[in-house]
């Protein structure tokens, strides 16, 4: 399977552009993922770094949901994989974490995700605040979040990938 991707028509509006890029920048993830092993997606292939290919997606769903439940609607049904003891949960792997749950947990939060964005415009302001300015955000301020979250952690995809197997890409 090859993940599609396309870019958003240059000459579309805001909002469709916004959310071209973001679902852009998700199946570029997806894609990075594909066709390895759940040991080569949990593999730290840059050490010291704990970065892996499953940690980054899994980080991801924390983010979607901490992003579009947690911040914009003020829900809290809680972290996924991250606790107290160990918030950076979603990075440390055992043999018994899979692909599967992973990526099906990581589209269960893009499904909640667009449902709960589709019922806000962009100037629509989130019930959770920023912990530094105490501010609210705009739906367009999350989704430019969210482009630049995804995209910086392509990168790290790049580089973890390319040390697995050698495949590179954009």
């Amino acid at each position: 399977m090859t993940t599609a991707r396309q870019e958003p028509a240059q000459t579309a509006g805001e909002r469709a552009m916004l959310e071209g890029w973001l679902d852009y920048h998700r199946r570029t993830l997806a894609w990075k993922c594909e066709g390895l092993t759940d040991e080569q997606l949990r593999t730290a292939s840059v050490p010291p770094s704990e970065l892996s290919l499953m940690g980054l997606v899994r980080h991801m769903a924390e983010v979607e949901r901490a992003w579009f439940r947690k911040v914009l609607v003020g829900d809290d049904p809680g972290l996924i994989y991250c606790t107290e003891e160990d918030p950076d949960g979603e990075f440390h792997l055992t043999g018994a974490d899979t692909w599967q749950e992973a990526y099906g947990t990581w589209q269960a939060e893009i499904t909640a995700a667009r449902r709960i964005a589709a019922g806000f415009g962009l100037d629509d302001l989130s019930k959770g605040r920023s912990r530094f300015t105490d501010e609210p955000f705009s739906l367009r301020w999350i989704y430019t979040h969210m482009i630049e979250e995804y995209a910086r952690h392509n990168g790290h995809a790049d580089l973890v990938r390319e040390r697995i197997d050698g495949a590179t890409g954009d």
